[in-house]
């Protein structure tokens, strides 16, 4: 079954991997324990990772004590940060279905599609990496 909304396996572990560098934090996470948390491949988990630290989210250190942390605070990264970095950048006023203009002259929609789509994006762009964090713990400990 499709879902109305889906995004990449990538974004969604790049999503889970900051929460769990979230929650360590000041520790590190080394990709094979992160791997085994989030119940990924290690060699896509590493890409990932590598593509995070390229923009500065995280960091890491190798050797055996070594691993990433985030080098951004959870409280500034967004979700719409880490789905743009990983999938494209979004427009949120952009018609949904990829048009520069209405073939019907006036949207078949009314918008509606329009308002769905801007408001996914709001929830995205307010959602942060320390929200989702903070809830996963709530829901753990009840």
């Amino acid at each position: 079954m499709n879902n109305l909304v889906n995004i990449s396996e990538g974004t969604s572990l790049a999503i889970h991997g900051l929460g769990l560098l979230a929650e360590s934090a000041p520790d590190r996470i080394n990709v094979k324990a992160a791997a085994e948390r989030l119940r990924a491949s290690e060699a896509h988990l590493a890409k990932i990772f590598g593509k995070l630290q390229k923009s500065g989210l995280v960091s890491s250190i190798r050797g055996p004590s070594g691993g990433f942390a985030l080098e951004k605070s959870p409280e500034e990264i967004t979700f719409m940060e880490v789905y743009e970095l990983f999938e494209a950048p979004v427009d949120p006023n952009a018609c949904p279905l990829g048009r520069n203009h209405c073939p019907f002259g006036n949207c078949f929609f009314e918008g509606r599609i329009h308002k769905v789509s801007q408001d996914i994006y709001g929830i995205m762009k307010q959602t942060t990496i320390s929200q989702m964090s903070r809830a996963v713990r709530e829901k753990t400990n009840d």
